[in-house]
């Protein structure tokens, strides 16, 4: 069978004593490195025992397969963005559609170095797609949640559509800055300007009239 094959019936193994957890934490960290940098396909389950200095065995003791280590990442991601979302959302009912847009690339910024394979994951191609699915669907919802506080008036449906743009925005802009895309020096920041003239039009409409929040990001 593949290695990394996902007809494995076996699920994670939990370590129960502190050295096997400190090895999970250092395989799951390997292989979200890898993620991030060749993407989900290319990455294997030996590459992911190599770069973690690990003996394959005890890699698979842990994962069965690598769709499991996707699943364990993927879970370990939701974990760090569920806290950032709701903090999120109790600061967009002070801010402006432009500031907002603004947290927004603060956010891709400060939370990439610790969710840098959640990109990888949600482009997966998998024979489990709730993997990929599960991952894109926390993103939308989380910055959905965000817009409809901003925007007290936006239905859920729209509020949804205009996340998975706001996604896709942050997803080029990280591109760029990492050079992965097509980019000049000043297009990174042409990106940001579209971003936040996006949110504004699109949010404004659908913002108390009375409105006074600031245009700064506090």
């Amino acid at each position: 069978m593949d290695s990394n094959s996902s007809r494995g019936k076996r699920t994670s193994l939990q370590p129960m004593r502190a050295a096997g957890r400190q090895r999970v934490e250092e395989l799951l960290e390997a292989a979200s490195d890898l993620m991030a940098e060749r993407g989900y396909e290319a990455t294997t389950m030996a590459k992911i025992a190599a770069r973690a200095g690990a003996k394959i065995g005890s890699l698979y003791r842990f994962f069965p397969n690598k769709e499991a280590v996707a699943d364990a990442l993927v879970q370990r991601h939701i974990a760090v963005l569920e806290d950032e979302y709701a903090a999120l959302a109790k600061r967009a009912a002070t801010l402006s559609p432009d500031a907002l847009a603004d947290v927004f690339i603060e956010l891709l910024v400060t939370l990439h170095p610790r969710v840098k394979s959640l990109s990888a994951l949600m482009e997966a191609r998998t024979d489990r797609m709730e993997i990929r699915d599960r991952a894109r669907e926390h993103a939308i919802a989380g910055i959905a949640a965000a817009l409809r506080v901003c925007a007290p008036g936006l239905d859920e449906a729209l509020a949804r559509d205009i996340a998975a743009v706001v996604l896709n925005t942050m997803k080029v802009l990280r591109s760029m800055l990492a050079q992965d895309a097509p980019t000049t020096s000043g297009s990174p920041d042409e990106l940001r300007r579209m971003h936040c003239l996006y949110l504004t039009n699109r949010l404004a409409p659908f913002r108390p009239a009375s409105d006074s929040t600031t245009d700064a990001a506090p």
